[in-house]
Parts: C-alpha cells; sequence; structure tokens
C-alpha cells in the first residue's frame, strides 16, 4: 500500500476546501471525477437538454424527478425540457427519432430497445464504470439489458416491480390464505376467486408491462420459451402449448375485457373493485394507501403482494421491465446530457426519488437496496430484490436486435391472448407465433 503523505494530505484538503468555496456545480463536478478519475466531461456551453419518459403511475415518482432536473438546472445552468408519454408510445417515438436522427437528447424506454439500433447511441461506458463502482455494482439483469459488446449503449434506471397485487380478504373468503405457490392451486384459486364474484385479471392487450410481464412467466414456467441457446426460434413446442392450454383454462376466470387492457387498465379495474387479483408494480397499493377516499384507505390495509407460481421449471422464471436511459447519437449536447445522467443517478438525487415513489422502481445498482423505503412499511419489501435473477426477454440465447423486436412486436401477448380467448387453438397459436418470430430470427 502506498504511503499517504502530510503534503498529500493537504493536497486532498486543498482541493476539497477549493470546491466548497466553489459555486456548487463545481463542486459535484468536481467530487465526481475525483472519485474517478477516468469519468471527466465539461457541459457544453449554451446546452439545452431534452429528455422523453415514460408518464408517471406514481405521482411521488414525477414530482421527485421534475424537483431533481430543477435542482440540475439550478447547479448547472443548463436548461432541461422534461415531456412524458404513454407506456406503449415511448417505444414508437424511440424507434423513429433514431431513424430519422432528430428528438429528445435523452430517452428513458423499455426492455432492450437499445439493442435495435446501439450504433445510434452514446457509448456510456466510462459513467456506468463510475456509477457501478461508486454504488456496490450493477445487477446482473441491469448489466444484460445496458450492454452490447462490452459497452454500455443505455444506462439502466431500475425495474418496475411486477408482482401479483391481491386482496387477502377475498383470497381469504375463497379459501386460500394467500396466492399457492404452485399451478394446479393458483388455478384453484382463480377458479374459487370467480365464483365468489371477486375475479381475478391478468392483461392480455399490448401492454408493455403487465401484459409481458405475466405471459413469459406462464411460458417459461412451462419449460418453453422462444429461442433457444442457439438462437433457433423454438416457440412452438409441446411445453408452450401446456402452457397455452393452461392460459385457456385461466382466461375464463377473468374480469370481463381483459383482451383490451393496457398497462392503466388493472390498475383501474382493482382499485374500482372489479378485480381481486392482477399483477402489477407497487402503483396499486401507492395510490390505495395515500388516497383520500376512506374504502380506498381500507383496501390498502387488504392488499397483498406475492410472487408468482412456480411451475415445471422447478424455479421463479418472473420477468419484469427494465426502464433505461439512451442517449442518441444527435444529440448536440452530449456531455450535458451526461452530466444529467449523473446527476440524477447519485444517491443526493436517487434516494429521495426512491422514497418519494415508494419504490415505484427498484434500484439498478446494488448500494441502494439500503433504502429504508424497503423496511419502511413491510408492503414495500417484496419488490426491494426483484432484479436478482430475474430472466430477460432474449433468454435462452442473447439480447440484440431479434429480441428487442419480437418483443415490440407483441408475438408473445398476441399468441397467449389469442389461445386464451380461443381465437386460435393452443397449436395454431403457438405456430403462428413460431412464424413470425423467425422474421427476426435469421441466423
Amino acid at each position: 500500500m502506498s504511503k499517504i503523505t502530510r503534503r498529500d494530505l493537504l493536497k486532498t484538503m486543498g482541493v476539497v476546501t477549493f470546491a466548497a468555496a466553489a459555486p456548487a456545480g463545481a463542486l459535484w463536478t468536481g467530487l465526481a471525477e475525483a472519485a474517478n478519475p477516468k469519468y471527466q466531461v465539461k457541459p457544453e456551453k449554451g446546452a439545452k437538454l431534452r429528455v422523453l419518459r415514460w408518464k408517471r403511475f406514481v405521482q411521488g415518482d414525477e414530482e421527485m424527478w421534475l424537483a431533481n432536473t430543477k435542482k440540475f438546472t439550478g447547479k448547472t445552468g443548463i436548461e432541461v425540457r422534461v415531456d412524458s408519454e404513454g407506456w406503449e408510445d415511448v417505444r414508437p417515438k424511440a424507434a423513429v427519432a433514431a431513424n430519422v436522427g432528430s428528438g429528445p437528447d435523452i430517452i428513458i424506454g423499455w426492455f432492450d430497445d437499445p439493442h435495435q439500433y446501439p450504433d445510434k447511441l452514446h457509448d456510456l461506458t466510462p459513467l456506468a464504470n463510475y456509477l457501478g463502482a461508486k454504488y456496490g455494482g450493477w445487477y446482473d439483469i441491469c448489466r444484460r439489458y445496458g450492454t452490447r459488446d462490452g459497452k454500455w449503449i443505455a444506462l439502466p434506471l431500475g425495474i418496475i416491480g411486477n408482482l401479483l397485487v391481491y386482496r387477502e380478504s377475498h383470497a381469504k373468503a375463497a379459501g386460500f390464505d394467500g396466492v399457492p405457490k404452485d399451478l394446479d392451486g393458483f388455478l384453484k384459486l382463480c377458479k374459487a376467486l370467480k365464483a365468489k364474484g371477486t375475479p381475478a385479471g391478468l392483461a392480455l392487450g399490448h401492454a408493455v408491462g403487465d401484459g409481458n410481464d405475466w405471459v413469459h412467466w406462464l411460458v417459461w414456467t412451462h419449460g418453453g420459451k422462444m429461442v433457444d441457446t442457439k438462437g433457433n426460434v423454438v416457440i412452438n413446442s409441446p411445453e408452450t402449448v401446456a402452457a397455452l392450454e393452461y392460459a385457456r383454462e385461466l382466461y375464463p376466470t377473468f374480469a370481463p375485457g381483459t383482451l383490451s387492457w393496457q398497462d392503466p387498465h388493472n390498475n383501474k379495474a382493482f382499485l374500482d373493485g372489479q378485480t381481486s387479483m392482477t399483477n402489477n408494480g407497487i402503483s396499486i397499493y401507492y395510490a390505495a394507501k395515500n388516497s383520500t377516499d376512506p374504502k380506498l384507505k381500507e383496501m390498502a390495509a387488504d392488499i397483498g403482494h406475492a410472487h408468482f407460481p412456480i411451475g415445471r421449471a422447478g424455479k421463479l422464471t418472473e420477468f419484469m421491465q427494465i426502464t433505461q436511459a439512451m442517449l442518441f447519437k444527435y444529440s448536440k449536447f452530449p456531455n450535458a446530457a451526461k452530466e444529467y445522467l449523473r446527476f440524477m443517478w447519485e444517491q443526493e438525487q436517487f434516494n429521495p426519488w426512491l422514497e418519494a415513489s415508494i419504490g415505484y422502481v427498484s434500484q439498478p445498482l446494488k448500494a441502494y437496496e439500503k433504502n429504508p423505503v424497503w423496511t419502511a412499511d413491510p408492503k414495500h419489501t417484496a419488490f426491494r430484490d426483484v432484479a436478482k435473477g430475474l430472466m430477460d426477454n432474449g433468454y435462452a440465447y442473447k439480447l440484440g436486435a431479434a429480441s428487442a423486436a419480437v418483443m415490440a412486436d407483441y408475438i408473445l401477448l398476441d399468441m397467449v391472448a389469442e389461445a386464451a380467448s380461443g381465437q386460435q387453438t393452443p397449436k395454431a397459436a403457438a405456430e403462428r407465433a413460431q412464424k413470425r418470430a423467425e422474421r427476426y430470427y435469421k441466423i
């Protein structure tokens, strides 16, 4: 170990003293660079930024994001305009921006969308390495989604946890203490809830989060998969057909209208009392807990969260939406954009944002597991560790343009919806999904 001399100490103290006397902007930039000399960027003069992100489901998320952005502008003088779009609209807008070479500097999008146009994105490796070193490292799932060929092409914001959300009293009235951990028990619970007039409801429309999340679990837990380890499309398999036959039994237990549900619909149905179990983030509980309506306050105390059951796979096969920031090469102010991202991911901003949104987005960096939001309310804790062990939508091959395109085309979701509703037989639905996916996976 090298010896630290008095001269070295005085030098260090001099840096800190100078930074403290300098403007606030100089302070946070100086500290970041001191922590990792390889990460040094200087914002462009006269920089202005546009950021596009998805519309919030938790009010505190948006409020704190905007407050942190205002704080960034106050420290740097860099004006930042933040726009929000519906979840289903962010992906096509990002694709258009990539293709035409114009649009927001930063787009906070979904899943492996960055892998559709990696050559259009700035390399964020120095920034990602800096943050990873400072905050305990990135979860494996975030690294898989954020990197390509060893480079970070996007900066993961986190995982929007997606668990089963249910009314504990309704499950008990149907004869169950909670959500069964096996597929047979889960189907029996759904049938019993339906018989009691308190049905479940899982989205089968083009819901970016809730729809994609549960249908991937469904196929994977039965042993099915879109592609094998060599990238060959294998969705038309006995395992997939078994999953679709299960979906066909499950669908009649659902509340009406699930074929057209997008991400907001099951929130509304649950809070309106139309359904007693769905899959969602923490937003349903947040809405009930923070409502001024006494009935919703009462509902909040009755809400439980549970993992999906385990099937033939013999392990959890959960899938949840990752959201990550992309910095496009057409940006005139890439350094300013990188500084904005760094600022928003630093603990002084990230921790208050996590708390304000009560953990709606679980952290991408391991150090943030210690945020008190996860233990302040026992109903939050189930969402703290969702990033650990998640499967990605490229399974069992690698993420890339093909996996992103298959996701964007809703192939798996359409397959389950067609079979569950009786529009296609399970075998025919699997065959159609196979042909659609083969257009993208051309090995």
